[in-house]
């Protein structure tokens, strides 16, 4: 018997599938089979199906849910904390919370790949590029990296490949942030760098290095001018790279103008919440000359057809699909929303605004020197910013557990010195209550702050002087700001997103009111584990249910994307082949239809690279893996296998595939890109993987966010647990494996969205999603099979959670591409599928379980009228140049235009089959030129002269 399901008011598993039971009978019917348990059947190799259901319990309602979660989160004390060590208090303005973090508009948005329905976020980004740039005193920066110790790893690698000569030594300042140094070592050693960690100023030898890197800030709070050990390095021959405090560059001199040719860090303190360690901004920016080497997305200003300013990611935005294994960098997510929230309160404040809190915060700091210094108490650094290093010999613990007593965290530097990091958040009962921790009585207004900046870095040079930044500085004025950019955007809260392997399910906002709540905001991720209970209590549910639902034995939720996910994967296979005396296995099985990160994981992993065909039906062709496999046996590591494939389908024989790595010594590490399509029906680790990594931004509805933030999770059998991710913070520097992220437990503050989904969902909730998942790929396939071929299907005719358009023919036939379809269905008020993979000139559409039968059919239709149009230049009534395929998408000024001289009307072009005019969504430019944008590189805010003119 069916059990009893629950009422639609309250059945979060009903709200979050989008097909009604009427409207899955209609696509059931559609798509010629007779229930959802037959079209499975056909779908689902049989070998792979879970008999048994999953063990999570039934879905809470949304109302349980949240009352269960505020009970979670009681369990987390939000004390005051001043460690610092790169995590600072901030304050989140409220417009900016309510109309950017907490708007779907924003954070429901994907990838800015179709530039012309990403421009206002894509503005956002460069506003945020203009001030990273501008603050460091660099040529470009980024538009986001995940963390400081991740984005120092990548500077490292840029320093490695931009050096002219082949060294393999990086020199590290022994006062960076413990953090960095542990992600530099466990970046540098399967590439067999060899980092020498010392005092610039007294151990630093540049001959033989590629690079260095120094803390400025330091770790210690010390403020140290670099002029002197950066011209040493550089006249050398190696690069400098300098991680520095934002905040503190308002008043500082610069890493540009103290010579360095990369600067990186964190935007955390400019208005994005602790979080117990992320997601948070990182940034990196560079001297012109090293603009080709950089990783990661970067955006740049072009212009559409008309010749009107249009903005564009540029250059090497995911170099590792074009060089693969050569890849340097293996960036695929970038922390989009935080990026966006950073660059929104820099606008907000203002250079003087921002040099207001940056002062206070410095003066704040003084008043404390101060009250410390009176009291006896030494200091190690003679000038600072906000933090202080005391020696307290002797008394360490004593002073800690009496500031804890007053709910103030301070940092153990080591057994004698403590460190106390100030920030915007600090009051002055905060600072009393620290004197009062060491032993004394004082009053704040008792003291007078002076300055204890180095009178050579003090910061003489302009910053911000864009009107972007000096304009909307009322919370009306910025609220309009931010509701414009939005308004140029085309992300979930208007329409479909149909994306291959990028899986655009709903967000649904109870899952994402928790994040807000101080409890899991407001945690420094150094903090005693004590004052996080509640967090804990989190990852250990979470972690066992992701163990369930993959069949895996442990997890570790450190890896904030997808991409660090597959590298930790393969660092944990590496270690565990050396654990057994078999360091020799370095190579890496990876089929011609991977995601690019594969083969530029597997490089940063250090292994070496072999690429398995793909037979005519897109499956992993079995005799070339084994022939391969057999090659390599002395030396085999892994196979990377994605499942179901790339392609879209369920590979029958993935048991085979499986057996045949294990026979030759190898590890199977499987994709976890496409596990929307198993939840519920199949796990990986029954079926023969050992490793896979869980993008939470895909199939647990943690929102992509214009682009980032991703999670990355890593789950794996028994014998690969022992080298999962360490951190120092937990183990001391211990783990076989070292971090991957800054923080032990990477972006843990996005984890409460994929709990509460799963919670809600419950077992029967997940595996009905993995069902319509499939239903609605298969329905598209169905109704389009006539229009568009349908490229791969399996032996029975059926895709899995996706399927490949093949537009192909008609280039031959009539010229018609398939951007020039993507672009086509802006005009439909769609975003486009996947183009050009993973096979060129082909769409990638997956609808996922969260999209109505309404929605797809309006989808469909779209496709249907677009090919009707295709079907017009293939009878000669007009040219592929006279189309409105290839003058889309269409703006106002195209319906404005008063020279309108081409083959259609106005209205077919800008009202195509009939689209409401109410309901329009009009793309803010034309089609964007990529090839001026790539000729006519600009990264930054136009100059002020050209808003002028």
């Amino acid at each position: 018997m069916t059990p009893e399901r629950k009422p639609r008011s309250t059945d979060f598993s009903r709200r979050h599938i989008g097909p009604t039971p009427a409207d899955i009978e209609q696509m059931l019917q559609a798509v010629g089979v007779s229930s959802l348990e037959e079209l499975i059947q056909q779908t689902v190799p049989a070998s792979i199906r879970e008999a048994e259901p999953l063990n999570i319990g039934p879905g809470l309602s949304e109302t349980e849910m949240l009352a269960r979660m505020r009970a979670i989160a009681s369990k987390n004390q939000v004390f005051t904390s001043l460690i610092g060590q790169g995590y600072y208090g901030t304050i989140l303005p409220p417009v900016i919370q309510r109309n950017l973090l907490e708007n779907p508009a924003w954070y429901t948005a994907y990838t800015p790949y179709q530039p012309e329905i990403s421009q206002g976020r894509l503005e956002a980004l460069l506003n945020f590029q203009t001030m990273v740039a501008d603050l460091t005193g660099l040529d470009i920066a980024n538009a986001s990296l995940l963390d400081e110790a991740t984005a120092a790893a990548e500077a490292m690698a840029v320093a490695q490949r931009s050096c002219k000569a082949p060294r393999t030594a990086f020199f590290v300042d022994r006062n960076v942030h413990p953090q960095t140094l542990a992600v530099l070592q466990t970046r540098a050693e399967p590439l067999g760098w060899q980092l020498v960690v010392g005092d610039p100023e007294t151990d630093l030898n540049p001959e033989g290095l590629f690079g260095a890197i120094f803390q400025y800030p330091d770790t210690l709070g010390q403020i140290r001018d670099l002029r002197g050990p950066i011209e040493r390095v550089k006249a050398a021959g190696g690069l400098a790279v300098v991680a520095a405090d934002l905040l503190a560059l308002t008043l500082l001199t610069p890493p540009g103008e103290l010579g360095a040719d990369i600067a990186v860090g964190s935007a955390q303190r400019f208005g994005v919440p602790m979080g117990y360690g992320g997601p948070h901004a990182g940034y990196m920016a560079i001297r012109d000359a090293l603009k080709r080497a950089l990783p990661g997305r970067l955006v740049g200003v072009s212009i559409d057809s008309r010749g009107n300013r249009a903005y564009r990611l540029t250059l090497q935005t995911r170099e590792q699909h074009i060089r693969r294994e050569k890849a340097t960098s293996n960036i695929c997510t970038a922390q989009v929303l935080l990026a966006v929230i950073a660059s929104m309160y820099a606008v907000y404040h203002g250079p003087e605004g921002l040099r207001e809190i940056a002062q206070s915060v410095h003066d704040k700091t003084a008043v404390l020197a101060a009250g410390l210094k009176r009291l006896g108490f030494e200091r190690v650094n003679a000038h600072f910013f906000d933090t202080l290093t005391i020696r307290a010999e002797g008394r360490v613990e004593e002073i800690l557990a009496e500031a804890r007593r007053r709910r103030i965290n301070l940092r153990k530097v080591d057994e004698a010195h403590i460190g106390i990091a100030l920030d915007e958040t600090t009051t002055p009962e905060v600072i009393e209550a620290v004197w009062q921790a060491f032993g004394g009585d004082f009053r704040y207004q008792d003291f007078v702050p002076e300055n204890h900046l180095p009178a050579a870095l003090q910061r003489t040079s302009p910053y911000l002087t864009h009107p972007v930044f000096n304009r909307y500085h009322s919370e009306t004025e910025l609220m309009r700001y931010m509701r414009r950019l939005a308004d140029r955007d085309l992300a979930l809260d208007r329409a479909m997103i149909p994306l291959g392997s990028c899986t655009m399910k709903l967000n649904a906002a109870a899952e994402m009111i928790p994040i807000s709540w101080p409890e899991f905001a407001n945690l420094h991720p150094f903090a005693p584990a004590e004052q996080a209970q509640g967090y804990h209590e989190l990852f250990e549910t979470l972690s066992r249910w992701l163990c369930e639902i993959t069949g895996y034995d442990a997890v570790s939720l450190q890896p904030n994307s997808g991409a660090q996910g597959e590298y930790a994967g393969l660092l944990a296979i590496r270690a565990y082949h050396r654990s057994r005396g078999e360091g020799h296995r370095n190579v890496c099985l990876i089929p011609s239809s991977a995601h690019g990160t594969n083969p530029a994981s597997a490089h940063m992993a250090g292994m070496e690279v072999v690429v398995v065909a793909c037979d005519a039906q897109g499956y992993v062709d079995l005799n070339d893996l084994e022939a391969k496999a057999k090659q390599h046996a002395d030396r085999l590591a892994a196979v990377m296998v994605t499942y179901p494939s790339t392609h879209g389908v369920f590979e029958e024989k993935i048991r085979e595939l499986c057996e045949i790595v294990h026979r030759y010594g190898g590890q199977v590490y499987l994709d976890g890109a496409n596990l929307n399509a198993q939840v519920g029906l199949a796990k990986p680790g029954h079926y023969g993987a050992d490793v896979s990594h869980l993008n939470l931004h895909k199939t647990f509805a943690i929102p992509h966010g214009g682009g980032g933030p991703g999670m990355g999770p890593i789950a794996v059998k028994a014998h690969l647990a022992p080298f999962l991710p360490g951190h120092p913070v937990l183990d001391g520097g211990t783990a076989p494996v070292g971090p991957v992220a800054a923080a032990p437990y990477g972006s843990a503050s996005i984890l409460p969205i994929s709990f509460a989904y799963i919670w809600m969902m419950g077992s029967e909730g997940l595996k009905r999603a993995t069902e319509v998942a499939i239903l609605n790929a298969n329905y598209i396939a169905s109704r389009l099979e006539p229009y568009f071929p349908v490229l791969y299907k399996n032996e029975k005719g059926r895709v899995a959670h996706e399927c490949i358009l093949d537009p192909r023919a008609f280039k031959a036939r009539c010229d018609i591409t398939a951007e020039d379809i993507a672009k086509r269905l802006i005009d439909f008020g769609f975003h486009a599928p996947t183009m050009s993979f993973p096979v060129a000139g082909t769409l990638m559409v997956e609808p996922t379980e969260s999209e109505s039968k309404h929605e797809l059919d309006r989808f469909i239709n779209a496709m249907i009228a677009i090919r009707q149009e295709i079907a017009q230049i293939e009878r000669g009534e007009l040219t592929a140049e006279e189309s409105p395929l290839r003058h889309a998408p269409h703006t106002v000024l195209d319906l404005a235009d008063e020279n309108w001289n081409r083959k259609y009307t106005r209205a077919q072009g800008c009202f195509p089959a009939g689209q409401s005019a109410m309901d329009k969504y009009w793309s803010p430019v034309n089609r964007v030129d990529n090839v001026y944008g790539d000729r006519n590189i600009v990264c930054s805010c136009p100059p002020v002269e050209e808003y002028a003119s």
